[in-house]
């Protein structure tokens, strides 16, 4: 039996790429889950893919970036399942990818919403619910982009360098209440984000990392998965670099 099977998950920004890919992932390991996402069409495709693969799937439409959307994700998954487990706090917004002091104020204070304030939100209604069952367990979604400076998008850069700060602030503040949380940072994959630039920005991305290719989602989603899992249960605190090598130039 699954170490997965009857735990409980909610995953924002489930509607595609490495949220969706995870979503798979664990509804093939008999996990129930909750997809949280904006986009109502997005998310529900995802619920079918999970549910055809026997998994215990429900969507709930949500902006992270208001506080009110995230309580009522958090009460919806209380409600359909009794607990929250796990949680992959994923939803992330990227830019218009013009020079920081070009970024309009109101476009930073769009990404900081989403990235920062999305991602405090979520910890801090989680979390609770954790501690009432005894714990769990969080993958945060940071950035290459929160290890390094990235051109033309520094307001996203500047709040995944923020969420490994969280990452590792609650890391110190929860590990002895069992709550393991642990940060991701990927570098350029082929989500449907980076499938919308054109071909030859594509291909210099791919030019510019050390394995001479783009990330899968697939790739990203099984680091999830195990950072989830009991097989990762001294893992805590730490942020892991899925960037085929770019964090080490």
């Amino acid at each position: 039996m699954s170490y997965m099977k009857g735990k409980t998950a909610i995953i924002t920004g489930g509607g595609s790429g490495f949220g969706r890919e995870t979503a798979l992932k664990l509804a093939e390991k008999g996990t129930n889950i909750s997809i949280v996402d904006l986009s109502k069409e997005k998310g529900e495709e995802t619920v079918q893919l999970c549910n055809e693969r026997g998994g215990d799937t429900i969507f709930i439409q949500a902006d992270v970036s208001k506080v009110d959307d995230v309580k009522n994700y958090v009460a919806e998954t209380i409600d359909h399942f009794g607990k929250i487990d796990l949680f992959f706090n994923n939803a992330g917004i990227s830019g218009s990818g013009v020079r920081t002091l070009e970024c309009s104020e109101e476009e930073f204070d769009s990404i900081v919403d989403v990235n920062l304030k999305g991602v405090f939100y979520g910890l801090k209604y989680v979390v609770n619910e954790m501690l009432k069952t005894g714990g769990g367990v969080i993958v945060n979604t940071a950035s290459l982009g929160g290890l390094v400076g990235m051109p033309t998008l520094g307001a996203y850069s500047a709040t995944k360098h923020a969420v490994i700060g969280l990452t590792k602030t609650i890391a110190g503040e929860y590990g002895r209440e069992n709550i393991r949380i642990n940060a991701i940072a990927p570098g350029t994959n082929e989500t449907p984000m980076v499938k919308a630039f054109p071909a030859e920005a594509i291909k210099a991305m791919a030019e510019a990392v050390p394995m001479g290719r783009l990330g899968q989602p697939h790739e990203v989603a099984d680091v999830v998965s195990f950072l989830l899992s009991d097989e990762a249960s001294y893992i805590h605190g730490a942020v892991i670099s899925i960037d085929g090598g770019a964090a080490a130039l």
